[in-house]
């Protein structure tokens, strides 16, 4: 075989070799491109991470132009924000924050969110900032224990005036560290972003954009994917323009387990599926073989613990739950109400007052008060009816063994001085007594001795 020939047999095979990996990366290229809008709202938490993540998946996987946040939230636990800017610092396709729509606000964990996307943007009439972490916020009376001490207040070297802890100055400089490092990264206001940390400074649209906080103003999504197109942003070091021209605007649906965690992780639910689950599992020790108290009660209770894995929780507070539980049940096995019950209850409260971690989280997570009312109320109305079932079964008379003798009524069959023999419920018993019988006679039960019946007459 000729040199030309062994050449052209080389290409053919080479040509059959990489053929089918050209076609799957042609048609990966042919693939309609898309925009994916992902909704931030509500709280931030462990649910709004697995839909944020999964939405970069998405985006990734479907090879999409841009994905848009957009968002309307409070704020939330510190650790779901941190994981939410992860995933977008490390997001292959370029995402865009958008406080949207008109009235919405991008607050506390919001404002790290806004800092960290690619380009931000604003609908008008929405509002960005208040990033001081709820622990380190003001007290009611308008002072900031953040703020530089006055000069009559540390007069005297009188230190112990001032509010603000080493634990508190450390909390701060972390989370100013943590957005001014999102700010230098995206080349925006990075003074502006260490105040909204430091004095909870809030801007509206035209203000951020003034302030240089944001890059665009848009009305709604086709305004700002209309804006959005031809916009340069860089990503994995590269630059790469923005062709968002006729692309189709796909909404992401948040999956059923983003949808549960979402149903699930609000304070007041998951203390109460705690609740039915703790009583659930105990009627069914109370009654074995109920069945249905404790399969309820196992499902709410595993629903409950899942609901406070994704929680700042505060262990000792859920401690001091369920030893006040504890405590009431214990009550339940004494004759009367007493210093068992009054304990459980006090400490179920003071438990539920401080079962969720406000450092955990920038907004308020915490159980309401009329559900933790509820709860006691509850708990102590079971205790009452427990109880008094208890004391009421006490005073019945013996329904079952040989003390349930006592008290009925026989008749003679035989007898003879202090001794005879007596039919009860059908069977024959020794009996004895302090006079004589004669068969036929009729005697009530007034003791038992073995299997000697005490009797007297009717």
């Amino acid at each position: 075989m000729s040199n030309a020939a062994r050449l052209l047999h080389a290409s053919l095979i080479l040509a059959a070799l990489f053929a089918p990996a050209a076609a799957r990366g042609a048609a990966q290229d042919e693939q309609p491109r898309s925009v994916l809008v992902v909704d931030v709202t509500g709280v931030i938490g462990v649910a709004t991470t697995l839909h944020v993540q999964s939405g970069i998946e998405q985006a990734r996987r479907e090879n999409a132009e841009v994905v848009i946040l957009r968002i309307d939230t409070p704020g939330g636990l510190v650790s779901s924000t941190r994981e939410i800017v992860e995933a977008i610092l490390a997001s292959p396709v370029p995402v865009v924050g958008y406080v949207a729509p008109s009235g919405a606000h991008a607050a506390s964990a919001g404002t790290y969110i806004m800092a960290a996307t690619h380009i931000a943007a604003m609908a008008p009439g929405t509002q960005i900032g208040a990033a001081t972490p709820i622990q380190l916020g003001a007290p009611p009376g308008g002072s900031n224990p953040l703020a530089p001490p006055k000069d009559e207040e540390t007069k005297g070297g009188k230190e112990d005036k001032q509010t603000d802890s080493t634990a508190d100055r450390k909390a701060l400089n972390d989370a100013v560290a943590f957005i001014k490092s999102l700010a230098q990264m995206r080349g925006r206001n990075v003074d502006w972003m260490e105040k909204a940390v430091r004095e909870a400074a809030t801007l509206t649209s035209d203000e951020a954009l003034r302030e240089h906080v944001i890059e665009i103003v848009a009305a709604d999504i086709p305004d700002l994917v209309a804006k959005l197109d031809g916009r340069a942003v860089t990503i994995a070091g590269a630059e790469r323009k923005l062709a968002l021209k006729d692309l189709a605007v796909v909404r992401v649906e948040p999956g059923w387990r983003t949808q549960m965690l979402t149903a699930i992780a609000d304070p007041n639910i998951a203390f109460i599926l705690l609740m039915i689950g703790v009583y659930g599992i105990m009627f069914e020790f109370w009654n074995p073989g109920a069945v249905a108290p404790g399969v309820v009660g196992g499902i709410c209770l595993l629903l409950g613990l899942t609901a406070l894995t994704a929680l700042p929780l505060n262990y000792a507070g859920l401690a001091l739950v369920l030893f006040g539980i504890a405590l009431m049940v214990a009550e339940a096995f004494t004759p009367g109400f007493g210093v068992l019950g009054i304990g459980g209850i006090a400490s179920f409260v003071i438990g539920a007052l401080f079962l969720f971690d406000p450092a955990g989280s920038d907004v308020n997570i915490a159980v309401a008060w009329p559900v933790i009312g509820g709860s006691a109320i509850a708990s102590l109305l079971l205790l009452s009816g427990i109880v008094g079932f208890a004391v009421r079964a006490r005073q019945r008379p013996a329904m079952a063994g040989g003390e349930e003798l006592i008290g009925l009524e026989g008749e003679v069959v035989e007898w003879q001085g202090g001794d005879g023999a007596i039919r009860i419920r059908g069977e024959v018993w020794a009996a004895s007594a302090d006079r004589s019988f004669t068969p036929g006679d009729r005697v009530r039960v007034s003791a038992r001795n073995g299997l000697v019946l005490t009797v007297r007459a009717v």
